[in-house]
């Protein structure tokens, strides 16, 4: 059996959807004569946890940790609050607080490629010896945090191993990257980063067809695309919600502000007395301040109803429950390739997807292809407000579903076969 050496930040207790791709990949990946052995921080700040996760992580698989050291831990000094918010991924576009404004410029500018670069030298020197003691044949490195491909890298040029980096997030063209107020010469850093892992890696794995083209430009390195997906072992039976729910799952980040979902609604409510009484916008994970302002400057506070993060298998109940799912991404040009983990699973519940993203967004395609609800752009008002009509229709006579097909494909068993087939 292949030996396999996983290189990951985030493994459980971790919450989120970082962590589940690779869990999955673990649960599944003896299925196809590949030994997972993983590679983890003994003592790794999460910004959320779930311990639902370690219930899923096989029972005797090999992991090794070694100590991790993060400056976010003497950040949160200045401020809890903004250091959590900055770890999670929540970047506030405006209203910025002189700290909040000096740590991101620390963020960006000190800590290249990321607040978690003091983890690679000691990892290397530990892993040299795991190599020759397991047998490895191949590495496999996830990011973000993109520097733990930097520990790929040193262990390729001085050992006989084949190396995939997999890349959950683009590193330069992600969304979030123009906020972290780079000076020229760190940018520079960054691409210069980012060239090397993706030309001495071996073979190179994305989660997007969007990313992959990008990619091409900058390598001629084997690229896969691997998207993400969902769990077919956990059949929920619960019923619907009585309200008219429109339920978003996980973190509303801000700049995942659809604006214009807000107004037709807002809309909604005054010309339909039936849809008032009935509407519920939900909100489970975390949700950026500036998505709250913006829903409460639309007359919706009253409909609104705020969760916060639950464990992963709760997460999945609202999802069978919910009404609607909503689905929201940044709208620009750097954001087309960015499919929300989240995708997969609202796919699996049957429940329709309402989606409002940028112009050209892959998951546009993919809920058309799947037949799983219907996706807008940020202009979007007449349409948008017309499906949602339509939609109600059908949940006032409790018909509201979606006849999705070829979902099948976004299997995690399904996927870990393909990645078993490309290792």
């Amino acid at each position: 059996m292949n030996k396999v050496l996983i290189i990951s930040y985030y493994w459980p207790p971790a919450g989120g959807p970082g962590v589940q791709r690779w869990l999955k990949f673990v649960k599944y990946l003896r299925d196809f004569d590949v030994e997972p052995v993983v590679y983890v921080p003994e003592n790794p700040q999460y910004p959320i946890t779930d311990s639902s996760f370690l219930n899923e992580v096989p029972k005797d698989i090999t992991i090794y940790k070694q100590p991790i050291f993060e400056p976010y831990r003497f950040a949160s000094l200045l401020s809890r609050r903004n250091t959590k918010r900055i770890s999670s991924g929540i970047i506030q576009s405006a209203n910025q607080s002189l700290t909040e404004k000096f740590l991101l410029w620390i963020r960006g500018n000190f800590f290249i490629p990321d607040a978690r670069k003091y983890w690679v030298r000691p990892s290397v020197e530990f892993l040299h010896e795991i190599l020759k003691k397991e047998g490895i044949g191949t590495i496999i490195t996830t990011g973000p945090p993109h520097s733990v491909h930097l520990i790929g890298h040193f262990l390729k040029q001085h050992n006989k191993v084949q190396w995939i980096a997999d890349f959950r997030d683009p590193w330069t063209s992600i969304g979030y990257h123009k906020k972290l107020k780079l000076m020229g010469w760190a940018k520079n850093r960054h691409k210069e980063l980012e060239a090397l892992v993706l030309n001495t890696a071996d073979k190179l794995v994305v989660t997007s067809e969007t990313t992959k083209r990008e990619f091409r430009q900058l390598t001629n390195k084997p690229i896969k695309v691997i998207t993400n997906g969902f769990d077919t072992e956990k059949p929920l039976a619960v019923p619907l919600d009585q309200k008219f729910t429109i339920s978003h799952i996980g973190s509303m980040l801000s700049g995942r502000n659809p604006q214009n979902l807000w107004q037709v609604l807002a809309e909604l409510v005054k010309e339909n007395i039936a849809f008032n009484k009935a509407l519920c916008l939900q909100f489970i994970g975390v949700i950026s301040k500036d998505v709250l302002e913006e829903i409460k400057a639309n007359g919706l506070e009253h409909f609104l109803k705020v969760i916060g993060y639950v464990p992963h298998d709760e997460a999945l109940a609202y999802q069978q429950k919910s009404q609607v799912l909503l689905l929201a991404e940044i709208d620009s040009p750097e954001t087309t390739g960015i499919i929300p983990g989240k995708l997969f699973e609202y796919m699996a519940s049957g429940r329709p997807i309402l989606g409002v993203g940028p112009k050209n967004w892959e998951v546009s395609t993919m809920v058309a292809q799947t037949k799983t609800g219907a996706i807008f752009e940020y202009t979007s008002h007449a349409d948008l407000k017309n499906v949602l009509l339509n939609w109600f229709h059908q949940y006032e006579k409790q018909a509201l579903g979606v006849s999705s097909m070829n979902v099948e494909r976004y299997s995690r068993r399904e996927l870990t076969r393909q990645l078993a087939e490309y290792i």
